[in-house]
């Protein structure tokens, strides 16, 4: 254990900076566009006694390592601006988009598992047979084919012909919001007539989504899991006589789930963005399809706000994949 508390201190390290360049990176590429009334055209079209009340406003009127300076502390004291088209406060509007897009990425990344890492099970297992080949055929089709237009072609199936799905919106609100993501919030609350009612909403968002992650997963668990079983380790535990079960899931699956820890991790940050096409094509009221129409409206502050956050949650999510995998495997820890 003081391995790994040692191992937790210097990837705690890394993180900062790694934060610190993602800072400076939207500060930066906020600098390059002319994301306020007081850059760009819109200037010329302003009193000078707006331009200069608007320039004091935003530190624009000081050199550039002040304004980074006054970035990181508003960044930190959850001062995130205001909405240039809605005059709200931008972290109060990102509170209510951002949960349903979190609840997206989650279920997502939860159908990722549950389909690939079975479908690459069974693959290796029925190594170069008819169903190891249809496997693969089908994991390179959900790889390739993108997400969105898995998306229009789910919507079309399920919700324009055969009518078993809702095909746009979010589910029915729970009786009591805590978080904001009502799926998990109905389960909360005990309100299960929600709870499926939001199920049924985002099940053909997050699978459109996931479908190919989850094509990646099975075609990677099913190499690993082959590496692992041509190990020399694993005939020595068949010349023990240990049972075949035994082996392949006290042995063979605790290693040859390792890297698959680490893609998946990656893979969330994927679905953080990749959300941003699949909530308009499905009209779900999240940050993608908020940042969309952001972008449609030239809201530059709330667009640099919700780039900085799907980055934060990226590396969040990261540091605790690294966390993972240095504690199923010791060898990470040195």
């Amino acid at each position: 254990m003081g391995e790994f508390k040692y191992y937790i201190i210097r990837r705690l390290l890394t993180f900062i900076p790694t934060l610190l360049g993602v800072i400076v990176i939207t500060f930066i590429i906020s600098h390059l566009v002319p994301a306020l009334p007081a850059k760009g055209a819109f200037a010329r079209h302003m009193n000078p006694q707006t331009l200069a009340l608007i320039k004091k406003m935003y530190h624009l009127d000081q050199p550039w390592y002040v304004q980074l300076w006054y970035y990181i502390v508003d960044l930190f004291t959850g001062n995130w601006g205001t909405s240039i088209v809605t005059s709200r406060p931008i972290l109060k509007e990102l509170s209510i988009y951002f949960p349903v897009t979190f609840q997206l990425a989650i279920l997502g990344e939860i159908f990722i598992l549950v389909a690939g890492i079975p479908l690459g099970i069974i693959a290796a297992m029925k190594n170069n047979t008819k169903i190891d080949q249809a496997i693969r055929v089908l994991s390179v089709i959900g790889y390739s084919v993108p997400y969105f237009l898995l998306a229009i072609a789910f919507q079309m199936i399920f919700y324009y012909w055969l009518g078993w799905l809702p095909g746009f919106g979010l589910g029915r609100k729970p009786r009591v919001v805590y978080t904001g993501m009502y799926l998990f919030d109905s389960l909360l609350c005990g309100d299960f007539g929600a709870f499926i009612d939001n199920l049924r909403h985002f099940l053909l968002p997050s699978i459109s989504l996931a479908t190919p992650g989850a094509a990646v997963i099975a075609r990677l668990m099913r190499g690993s899991l082959l590496d692992t079983l041509s190990s020399e380790f694993i005939d020595y535990c068949k010349m023990k006589g240990l049972p075949e079960r035994v082996i392949m899931i006290k042995h063979a699956l605790k290693n040859a789930i390792i890297p698959i820890i680490t893609v998946a991790g990656l893979q969330f940050g994927g679905l953080l963005g990749g959300a941003i096409i699949t909530e308009t094509i499905f009209a779900i009221a999240g940050l993608g399809r908020y940042l969309v129409v952001s972008t449609y409206a030239m809201d530059y502050p709330i667009i640099m706000a919700g780039t900085f956050l799907i980055g934060l949650v990226y590396l969040i999510v990261n540091f605790v994949v690294d966390l993972l995998y240095a504690y199923v495997d010791p060898r990470v820890r040195l």
